[in-house]
Protein backbone atom coordinates (compact mmCIF):
# COMPACT_ATOMS: atom_id res chain seq x y z
CA UNK A 1 0.00 0.00 0.00
CA UNK A 2 2.71 2.43 0.80
CA UNK A 3 4.72 1.86 -2.54
CA UNK A 4 1.21 2.99 -4.28
CA UNK A 5 0.84 5.82 -2.26
CA UNK A 6 4.29 7.06 -2.99
CA UNK A 7 3.61 7.05 -6.66
CA UNK A 8 0.53 8.35 -6.07
CA UNK A 9 2.29 11.78 -4.30
CA UNK A 10 5.03 11.25 -7.15
CA UNK A 11 2.31 11.62 -10.13
CA UNK A 12 0.04 14.14 -8.25
CA UNK A 13 3.83 16.26 -7.71
CA UNK A 14 4.65 15.80 -11.41
CA UNK A 15 1.22 17.44 -12.32
CA UNK A 16 1.46 20.11 -9.38
CA UNK A 17 4.43 20.98 -10.89
CA UNK A 18 3.96 21.86 -14.06
CA UNK A 19 0.29 23.17 -13.14
CA UNK A 20 2.02 25.99 -11.11
CA UNK A 21 4.16 27.43 -13.81
CA UNK A 22 1.35 27.39 -16.13
CA UNK A 23 -0.64 29.41 -14.23
CA UNK A 24 2.29 31.84 -14.38
CA UNK A 25 2.81 31.67 -17.62
CA UNK A 26 3.30 34.35 -19.44
CA UNK A 27 1.39 33.26 -22.27
CA UNK A 28 -0.38 30.21 -21.94
CA UNK A 29 -1.78 29.78 -25.35
CA UNK A 30 1.44 29.63 -26.92
CA UNK A 31 2.43 26.49 -24.12
CA UNK A 32 2.58 23.22 -25.87
CA UNK A 33 1.41 20.29 -24.22
CA UNK A 34 3.46 18.01 -26.61
CA UNK A 35 6.61 19.97 -25.44
CA UNK A 36 5.65 19.37 -22.09
CA UNK A 37 5.09 15.67 -22.35
CA UNK A 38 8.46 15.41 -24.49
CA UNK A 39 10.38 17.02 -21.47
CA UNK A 40 8.99 14.71 -19.01
CA UNK A 41 9.47 11.88 -21.21
CA UNK A 42 13.28 12.84 -21.99
CA UNK A 43 13.22 13.62 -18.00
CA UNK A 44 12.30 10.39 -16.82
CA UNK A 45 13.83 7.62 -19.99
CA UNK A 46 17.20 9.51 -18.84
CA UNK A 47 16.68 9.03 -14.74
CA UNK A 48 15.69 5.77 -15.88
CA UNK A 49 18.46 4.57 -18.02
CA UNK A 50 21.13 5.94 -15.80
CA UNK A 51 19.57 4.86 -12.42
CA UNK A 52 18.21 1.04 -13.81
CA UNK A 53 20.60 -0.23 -16.81
CA UNK A 54 23.55 -2.06 -15.23
CA UNK A 55 26.18 -0.89 -18.01
CA UNK A 56 25.30 2.64 -17.34
CA UNK A 57 25.45 2.32 -13.91
CA UNK A 58 29.12 0.85 -14.59
CA UNK A 59 29.84 3.56 -16.04
CA UNK A 60 28.97 6.22 -13.29
CA UNK A 61 30.21 3.85 -10.53
CA UNK A 62 33.72 4.00 -12.59
CA UNK A 63 33.23 7.79 -13.02
CA UNK A 64 32.79 7.55 -9.27
CA UNK A 65 35.61 6.15 -8.49
CA UNK A 66 37.77 8.10 -10.15
CA UNK A 67 36.04 11.00 -8.21
CA UNK A 68 37.51 9.28 -5.20
CA UNK A 69 40.89 8.60 -6.64
CA UNK A 70 41.70 12.32 -7.24
CA UNK A 71 40.45 12.59 -3.35
CA UNK A 72 43.18 10.39 -2.71
CA UNK A 73 45.42 12.42 -4.62
CA UNK A 74 44.26 15.63 -3.22
CA UNK A 75 44.80 14.03 0.70
CA UNK A 76 48.52 13.87 -0.21
CA UNK A 77 48.74 18.14 -0.86
CA UNK A 78 46.44 19.38 2.18
CA UNK A 79 49.02 16.83 4.02
CA UNK A 80 51.92 18.54 2.61
CA UNK A 81 50.39 21.69 3.30
CA UNK A 82 48.00 21.57 6.37
CA UNK A 83 49.46 18.60 8.49
CA UNK A 84 47.31 17.11 10.88
CA UNK A 85 44.67 19.54 9.67
CA UNK A 86 44.43 18.54 6.39
CA UNK A 87 44.41 14.89 6.93
CA UNK A 88 48.30 13.39 7.83
CA UNK A 89 48.89 11.82 11.23
CA UNK A 90 47.91 12.84 14.02
CA UNK A 91 50.58 14.41 16.78
CA UNK A 92 48.67 13.49 19.86
CA UNK A 93 45.95 11.02 21.16
CA UNK A 94 42.38 11.95 20.30
CA UNK A 95 39.68 11.07 22.58
CA UNK A 96 36.96 8.46 21.99
CA UNK A 97 34.14 10.00 19.60
CA UNK A 98 35.95 13.08 18.41
CA UNK A 99 36.39 13.37 15.03
CA UNK A 100 39.38 15.27 13.59
CA UNK A 101 37.99 15.95 10.21
CA UNK A 102 38.23 19.81 9.68
CA UNK A 103 35.89 21.00 6.73
CA UNK A 104 37.48 23.63 5.23
CA UNK A 105 41.17 21.66 4.95
CA UNK A 106 39.50 17.83 4.17
CA UNK A 107 36.74 18.75 2.06
CA UNK A 108 37.50 22.13 -0.08
CA UNK A 109 40.60 21.61 -1.35
CA UNK A 110 39.49 18.97 -3.91
CA UNK A 111 37.51 22.21 -5.62
CA UNK A 112 41.36 23.44 -6.56
CA UNK A 113 42.30 20.08 -7.94
CA UNK A 114 39.08 20.12 -9.93
CA UNK A 115 39.40 23.61 -11.18
CA UNK A 116 42.67 22.85 -12.62
CA UNK A 117 42.26 19.68 -14.31
CA UNK A 118 38.63 21.25 -15.84
CA UNK A 119 40.63 23.87 -17.41
CA UNK A 120 43.09 21.45 -18.72
CA UNK A 121 40.57 19.28 -20.08
CA UNK A 122 38.95 22.29 -21.53
CA UNK A 123 42.56 23.48 -23.08
CA UNK A 124 42.92 19.79 -24.47
CA UNK A 125 39.05 20.26 -25.93
CA UNK A 126 38.00 17.16 -24.19
CA UNK A 127 35.00 19.70 -21.81
CA UNK A 128 34.30 21.09 -25.54
CA UNK A 129 33.47 17.94 -26.97
CA UNK A 130 31.42 16.31 -24.48
CA UNK A 131 29.56 20.02 -24.35
CA UNK A 132 28.96 19.73 -28.24
CA UNK A 133 27.77 16.13 -27.72
CA UNK A 134 25.32 16.70 -24.95
CA UNK A 135 24.10 19.66 -26.86
CA UNK A 136 23.19 17.66 -30.34
CA UNK A 137 21.51 15.46 -28.10
CA UNK A 138 19.43 18.42 -26.65
CA UNK A 139 18.44 19.36 -30.31
CA UNK A 140 17.26 15.89 -31.20
CA UNK A 141 15.29 14.71 -27.95
CA UNK A 142 14.08 18.75 -26.94
CA UNK A 143 14.13 20.73 -29.92
CA UNK A 144 16.62 22.57 -28.44
CA UNK A 145 19.42 24.00 -30.80
CA UNK A 146 21.93 27.00 -31.40
CA UNK A 147 23.46 28.85 -29.05
CA UNK A 148 20.76 28.02 -26.38
CA UNK A 149 21.23 24.27 -26.35
CA UNK A 150 24.62 24.72 -26.05
CA UNK A 151 24.42 26.85 -23.09
CA UNK A 152 22.35 24.52 -21.58
CA UNK A 153 24.91 21.49 -22.45
CA UNK A 154 27.65 23.09 -20.74
CA UNK A 155 25.42 23.60 -17.30
CA UNK A 156 26.00 19.82 -16.64
CA UNK A 157 29.87 20.36 -16.20
CA UNK A 158 29.94 24.37 -15.88
CA UNK A 159 28.81 26.87 -13.01
CA UNK A 160 26.07 29.56 -13.67
CA UNK A 161 27.95 32.39 -14.83
CA UNK A 162 30.93 29.68 -16.43
CA UNK A 163 28.50 28.21 -19.21
CA UNK A 164 27.13 31.49 -20.89
CA UNK A 165 30.40 32.34 -21.57
CA UNK A 166 30.77 30.15 -24.48
CA UNK A 167 27.64 31.86 -26.10
CA UNK A 168 28.54 35.54 -24.79
CA UNK A 169 28.34 36.96 -28.30
CA UNK A 170 24.76 36.03 -28.73
CA UNK A 171 23.61 36.95 -25.19
CA UNK A 172 22.74 40.22 -26.10
CA UNK A 173 20.61 39.24 -28.85
CA UNK A 174 18.82 35.51 -27.73
CA UNK A 175 15.00 35.79 -27.06
CA UNK A 176 13.58 36.61 -23.65
CA UNK A 177 12.26 32.99 -23.64
CA UNK A 178 15.85 31.80 -24.10
CA UNK A 179 17.78 33.94 -21.81
CA UNK A 180 15.10 33.00 -19.41
CA UNK A 181 16.27 29.22 -20.36
CA UNK A 182 19.92 30.00 -19.56
CA UNK A 183 18.98 31.64 -15.84
CA UNK A 184 17.03 28.48 -15.15
CA UNK A 185 19.18 25.94 -16.08
CA UNK A 186 21.60 27.73 -14.17
CA UNK A 187 19.46 27.83 -11.10
CA UNK A 188 18.86 23.52 -11.53
CA UNK A 189 22.13 22.24 -11.86
CA UNK A 190 25.42 22.32 -10.36
CA UNK A 191 29.04 22.55 -11.98
CA UNK A 192 31.41 19.71 -12.09
CA UNK A 193 33.78 21.48 -9.34
CA UNK A 194 31.40 22.09 -6.74
CA UNK A 195 29.89 18.23 -7.15
CA UNK A 196 33.14 16.92 -5.44
CA UNK A 197 32.54 19.22 -2.11
CA UNK A 198 28.56 17.66 -2.47
CA UNK A 199 30.07 14.24 -2.78
CA UNK A 200 32.09 14.45 0.40
CA UNK A 201 29.17 16.09 2.48
CA UNK A 202 27.33 12.59 1.61
CA UNK A 203 29.61 9.73 1.58
CA UNK A 204 28.03 9.02 4.80
CA UNK A 205 24.81 9.10 3.42
CA UNK A 206 24.09 7.59 0.29
CA UNK A 207 26.38 4.99 -1.81
CA UNK A 208 27.94 6.75 -4.50
CA UNK A 209 27.03 10.00 -3.90
CA UNK A 210 29.33 11.91 -7.22
CA UNK A 211 27.20 9.79 -9.39
CA UNK A 212 23.62 10.87 -7.84
CA UNK A 213 25.02 14.35 -8.41
CA UNK A 214 26.34 14.02 -11.91
CA UNK A 215 22.59 11.93 -12.34
CA UNK A 216 20.78 15.19 -10.91
CA UNK A 217 22.35 18.24 -13.18
CA UNK A 218 22.05 15.74 -16.16
CA UNK A 219 18.23 14.65 -15.32
CA UNK A 220 17.54 18.56 -14.27
CA UNK A 221 18.25 19.74 -18.02
CA UNK A 222 15.14 18.70 -19.83
CA UNK A 223 13.14 19.81 -16.54
CA UNK A 224 14.41 23.32 -16.60
CA UNK A 225 14.00 23.76 -20.24
CA UNK A 226 10.18 22.41 -19.92
CA UNK A 227 9.31 24.42 -17.11
CA UNK A 228 11.31 27.52 -18.23
CA UNK A 229 9.53 27.30 -21.84
CA UNK A 230 5.85 27.00 -19.84
CA UNK A 231 6.33 30.38 -17.68
CA UNK A 232 7.63 32.26 -20.76
CA UNK A 233 7.17 30.04 -24.24
CA UNK A 234 9.42 30.21 -26.87
CA UNK A 235 8.01 31.55 -29.92
CA UNK A 236 9.91 32.09 -33.53
CA UNK A 237 13.70 30.12 -34.59
CA UNK A 238 16.63 29.34 -31.59
CA UNK A 239 18.86 31.73 -31.99
CA UNK A 240 21.66 30.38 -34.27
CA UNK A 241 25.73 30.10 -32.62
CA UNK A 242 28.68 27.51 -31.98
CA UNK A 243 30.66 27.29 -28.90
CA UNK A 244 32.59 30.36 -28.56
CA UNK A 245 35.86 28.65 -26.70
CA UNK A 246 36.74 30.98 -23.83
CA UNK A 247 39.88 30.16 -22.71
CA UNK A 248 43.12 30.18 -24.46
CA UNK A 249 46.51 29.29 -23.20
CA UNK A 250 49.65 29.02 -24.64
CA UNK A 251 50.32 25.33 -22.72
CA UNK A 252 49.05 22.80 -20.20
CA UNK A 253 50.78 24.25 -17.12
CA UNK A 254 49.04 27.78 -17.86
CA UNK A 255 45.80 26.18 -18.28
CA UNK A 256 46.66 23.77 -14.93
CA UNK A 257 47.85 27.38 -13.20
CA UNK A 258 44.26 29.70 -14.10
CA UNK A 259 42.46 26.73 -12.93
CA UNK A 260 43.92 26.82 -9.48
CA UNK A 261 43.94 30.26 -9.10
CA UNK A 262 40.12 30.05 -10.20
CA UNK A 263 39.84 27.11 -7.52
CA UNK A 264 41.38 28.73 -5.30
CA UNK A 265 38.95 32.30 -5.50
CA UNK A 266 35.96 29.73 -5.17
CA UNK A 267 37.68 27.66 -2.29
CA UNK A 268 38.02 31.34 -0.25
CA UNK A 269 34.91 32.36 -1.40
CA UNK A 270 32.74 29.46 -0.32
CA UNK A 271 34.52 29.32 3.04
CA UNK A 272 33.06 32.75 3.62
CA UNK A 273 30.05 32.09 2.32
CA UNK A 274 29.26 29.12 4.72
CA UNK A 275 30.48 31.44 8.09
CA UNK A 276 27.95 34.10 7.32
CA UNK A 277 25.31 32.03 6.44
CA UNK A 278 26.06 29.42 9.03
CA UNK A 279 26.24 32.79 11.54
CA UNK A 280 23.09 34.18 10.07
CA UNK A 281 21.03 30.93 10.93
CA UNK A 282 22.58 31.23 14.22
CA UNK A 283 21.61 35.07 15.18
CA UNK A 284 17.99 34.75 13.49
CA UNK A 285 17.37 31.19 15.68
CA UNK A 286 18.66 33.53 18.89
CA UNK A 287 15.91 35.98 18.01
CA UNK A 288 13.05 33.61 17.01
CA UNK A 289 14.04 31.08 20.53
CA UNK A 290 11.69 34.44 21.95
CA UNK A 291 8.89 32.89 20.84
CA UNK A 292 7.91 29.80 22.78
CA UNK A 293 5.96 26.56 21.06
CA UNK A 294 5.22 25.00 24.63
CA UNK A 295 6.61 22.33 26.25
CA UNK A 296 9.86 23.76 26.38
CA UNK A 297 10.61 24.36 22.46
CA UNK A 298 11.41 27.10 20.82
CA UNK A 299 10.62 28.67 17.25
CA UNK A 300 13.66 27.77 14.94
CA UNK A 301 14.19 28.76 11.21
CA UNK A 302 14.44 24.90 10.52
CA UNK A 303 10.97 24.68 12.13
CA UNK A 304 9.40 27.55 9.96
CA UNK A 305 11.24 25.95 6.56
CA UNK A 306 9.71 22.57 7.56
CA UNK A 307 5.97 24.20 7.57
CA UNK A 308 6.70 25.78 4.15
CA UNK A 309 8.06 23.22 2.21
CA UNK A 310 6.52 19.93 4.16
CA UNK A 311 3.55 20.17 1.26
CA UNK A 312 6.58 20.57 -1.81
CA UNK A 313 8.34 17.37 -0.40
CA UNK A 314 5.34 15.54 0.34
CA UNK A 315 4.02 15.89 -3.88
CA UNK A 316 8.07 14.49 -4.34
CA UNK A 317 6.95 10.72 -2.97
CA UNK A 318 8.01 11.97 0.84
CA UNK A 319 6.16 10.10 3.58
CA UNK A 320 4.22 13.04 5.60
CA UNK A 321 6.23 11.48 8.87
CA UNK A 322 9.04 12.84 7.42
CA UNK A 323 8.16 15.63 5.46
CA UNK A 324 8.95 18.30 7.29
CA UNK A 325 12.29 17.32 8.08
CA UNK A 326 12.75 17.39 4.12
CA UNK A 327 11.17 20.58 4.34
CA UNK A 328 13.53 22.11 6.37
CA UNK A 329 16.09 20.85 4.04
CA UNK A 330 14.37 22.60 0.81
CA UNK A 331 13.80 25.87 3.07
CA UNK A 332 17.62 25.77 3.95
CA UNK A 333 18.93 25.86 0.52
CA UNK A 334 16.27 28.18 -1.21
CA UNK A 335 16.80 30.80 1.60
CA UNK A 336 20.78 30.26 2.15
CA UNK A 337 22.35 27.65 -0.32
CA UNK A 338 22.22 23.94 -1.32
CA UNK A 339 26.20 23.79 0.20
CA UNK A 340 24.09 24.58 3.95
CA UNK A 341 21.90 21.99 3.18
CA UNK A 342 23.65 18.95 1.95
CA UNK A 343 25.64 19.59 5.53
CA UNK A 344 22.49 19.64 7.31
CA UNK A 345 21.33 16.25 5.22
CA UNK A 346 24.39 14.77 6.51
CA UNK A 347 24.34 15.94 10.08
CA UNK A 348 20.53 14.13 10.44
CA UNK A 349 20.86 10.98 12.98
CA UNK A 350 20.95 8.28 11.16
CA UNK A 351 17.15 6.76 10.44
CA UNK A 352 15.70 10.03 10.62
CA UNK A 353 15.44 10.23 7.29
CA UNK A 354 14.59 6.37 4.84
CA UNK A 355 17.11 5.91 2.04
CA UNK A 356 14.61 6.63 -0.27
CA UNK A 357 13.81 9.96 0.75
CA UNK A 358 17.61 10.54 1.49
CA UNK A 359 17.91 9.92 -2.38
CA UNK A 360 15.02 12.01 -3.41
CA UNK A 361 16.56 14.64 -1.34
CA UNK A 362 19.80 14.77 -2.52
CA UNK A 363 18.48 14.74 -6.22
CA UNK A 364 15.89 18.45 -4.84
CA UNK A 365 18.88 19.84 -3.02
CA UNK A 366 21.42 19.75 -6.16
CA UNK A 367 20.99 22.69 -7.79
CA UNK A 368 22.09 26.31 -7.31
CA UNK A 369 18.39 27.47 -7.09
CA UNK A 370 18.67 29.98 -4.02
CA UNK A 371 18.40 33.62 -3.62
CA UNK A 372 21.87 34.67 -3.38
CA UNK A 373 22.19 32.98 -7.08
CA UNK A 374 19.68 36.27 -8.31
CA UNK A 375 22.53 38.09 -7.22
CA UNK A 376 25.23 36.17 -9.00
CA UNK A 377 23.46 35.92 -12.46
CA UNK A 378 22.91 39.41 -12.50
CA UNK A 379 26.78 40.33 -11.44
CA UNK A 380 27.67 37.76 -14.08
CA UNK A 381 25.31 37.10 -17.06
CA UNK A 382 24.56 41.44 -16.50
CA UNK A 383 28.21 42.12 -17.40
CA UNK A 384 28.37 39.71 -19.99
CA UNK A 385 25.00 41.12 -21.86
CA UNK A 386 24.77 45.09 -20.50
CA UNK A 387 21.80 45.53 -22.16
CA UNK A 388 20.00 42.54 -20.44
CA UNK A 389 20.73 43.54 -17.39
CA UNK A 390 17.31 45.03 -16.50
CA UNK A 391 15.39 41.90 -17.89
CA UNK A 392 17.91 39.76 -16.06
CA UNK A 393 17.12 41.34 -12.83
CA UNK A 394 13.27 41.21 -13.43
CA UNK A 395 13.46 37.40 -14.58
CA UNK A 396 15.80 36.45 -11.37
CA UNK A 397 12.41 35.74 -8.88
CA UNK A 398 11.08 33.20 -11.76
CA UNK A 399 13.91 31.74 -12.03
CA UNK A 400 14.51 30.83 -8.71
CA UNK A 401 10.64 29.47 -9.16
CA UNK A 402 11.62 27.88 -12.00
CA UNK A 403 15.19 26.38 -11.02
CA UNK A 404 13.56 25.37 -7.83
CA UNK A 405 10.39 23.12 -9.37
CA UNK A 406 13.29 21.60 -11.79
CA UNK A 407 15.08 20.40 -9.24
CA UNK A 408 12.01 18.80 -7.16
CA UNK A 409 11.24 17.34 -10.55
CA UNK A 410 14.23 15.35 -10.51
CA UNK A 411 13.70 14.05 -6.74
CA UNK A 412 10.32 13.18 -7.86
CA UNK A 413 11.43 11.29 -11.32
CA UNK A 414 13.66 9.43 -9.02
CA UNK A 415 11.27 8.70 -6.16
CA UNK A 416 8.60 6.98 -8.37
CA UNK A 417 11.49 5.24 -10.04
CA UNK A 418 12.73 4.09 -6.83
CA UNK A 419 9.21 2.58 -5.91
CA UNK A 420 9.88 0.11 -8.78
Amino acid sequence: MGQYTSVFQALLGIFIFVLVPWILSENRSHVRLKAILGGLLTQFVLAFFILKISIIQKVFLLLSRGINELKLATLEGTKFVFGYLGGAELPFIMKEGCNSFVFAFHALPMIIVISALSMLLFHWKVLPTIVRFFSWGLSKTLNVGGALGVCCAAKVFLGQTDAPLLIRPYLEKISRSELFTIMTAGMATTSATIMVLYGSILEQSIANPVSHILTASIISIPAAITISRILIPHEGNDTTGEMVIPYHFTGSMEAVSQGATDGMKLFLNIIAMLIVALALVSLVNSILSLIPLGEGKSLQLQTIFGWMMSPVTWLMGIPWSEAQTAGNLLGTKTVLNEVVAFISLADLPKGTLSPVTNLIMTYALCGFANFSSIGIQIGGIGTMAPSRRHEIIQLGFRALLAGTLASCLSGTMVGLLSAF
